[in-house]
């Protein structure tokens, strides 16, 4: 691997990630934490969005949703889902798939007390993916739950996090020519040590 090529270097595709990310922090003008999260609904169709990562841990990735979103429906459906990160700035990005658990305890409680006080009410009150008849009607909602909850609301019940444990994860790096630089960590269980491959563009 050339020089220039050591962004790929790491023992730990984790690491490689957190390092990514950071440089991303440095370069991206919006949203370097962004990630495109695709899902399956119950007839196997698919959906993507964006959301945002909010962390990433020594073995998986997380994010924070309302647990009665489409996205948390479908997850919840099969276990399983898939993400891409991409960064202009930094012409690279990383495609990550694997199985899903809740996030709920302390860990959510913490994260959700970091938000900004709108934020958190605003969890409160978004039916999120339902019908909405107009923004007036969810501006009023907040209002209804900002005297209802107070200044410090507790985490909704119905709103906490997903940990991504990754199966897969592919790191890739523009190249000249369209000869990108392609580097896949795969393992078939989660406890399974990592198979590193280099793959063609």
């Amino acid at each position: 691997m050339s020089e220039e090529r050591d962004i790929f270097k790491g023992d730990s595709p984790f690491d490689i990630a957190r390092r990514w990310l950071a440089e991303a922090e440095q370069e991206e003008p919006n949203d370097p934490n962004a990630i495109a999260l695709s899902t399956v609904d119950a007839d196997g169709m698919p959906n993507v969005r964006m959301v945002l990562l909010k962390e990433i841990e020594d073995g998986a990735f997380v994010f924070y949703t309302n647990y009665n979103s489409a996205k948390a429906q479908e997850i919840e459906g099969c276990g399983k889902a898939a993400f891409v990160m991409h960064w202009k700035s930094l012409r690279r990005q990383i495609r990550v798939r694997g199985t899903v658990t809740r996030e709920e305890g302390p860990q959510a409680d913490d994260y959700y007390r970091s938000r900004s006080l709108k934020s958190r009410l605003g969890a409160w009150a978004s039916r999120q993916s339902e019908p909405l008849s107009s923004r007036a009607a969810l501006m009023a909602e907040v209002a209804k739950v900002t005297a209802k909850h107070g200044p410090n609301p507790s985490r909704p019940p119905f709103w906490g996090g997903f940990r991504i444990d990754p199966t897969e994860i592919e790191f890739w790096a523009d190249g000249a020519f369209r000869l990108h630089d392609r580097f896949q960590w795969r393992r078939g269980e989660q406890d399974n040590a990592w198979v590193v491959k280099r793959l063609n563009p």
